[in-house]
């Protein structure tokens, strides 16, 4: 009995976000892209709810789902907010995948783009 209650509690650890809020970095560099529109179109991200390219969402590996961040593009200094809601990229040497709006809002038409994600403060969020 007591090996099957730490066998569920450990299995349930899984279910948990990668990183707590208080554990997520101040700010992360690294290269993005952009989601390719017609293909993730209606599919259900992470979160549950079906992918729109005209939304201002991304995908990264282990920032909590719902986190708002702060993507600035380091060519040229263009900045946007966006709501992580999925999980991604699986391509090594990215950090993120942007909604094609998003990526239009920070100047990204295509191809890889260095940027620097920053998450924005729940109280700032809200703002």
């Amino acid at each position: 009995m007591r090996r099957s209650r730490l066998t569920v509690l450990v299995g349930m650890t899984c279910l948990l976000p990668a990183m707590s809020w208080a554990e997520a970095p101040s700010s992360l560099r690294g290269d993005a892209a952009v989601y390719h529109p017609t293909r993730f179109t209606g599919r259900p991200m992470a979160n549950g709810v079906p992918f729109n390219p005209n939304h201002s969402v991304a995908a990264h590996l282990t920032l909590p789902l719902g986190t708002v961040a702060r993507v600035t593009n380091l060519r040229n200094g263009a900045s946007t907010t966006v709501v992580i809601s999925d999980r991604g990229p699986h391509t090594p040497g990215r950090i993120l995948d942007l909604s094609p709006r998003a990526a239009r809002d920070i100047g990204i038409r295509g191809g890889v783009t260095p940027v620097e994600i920053t998450p924005v403060p729940r109280q700032m969020a809200s703002r």
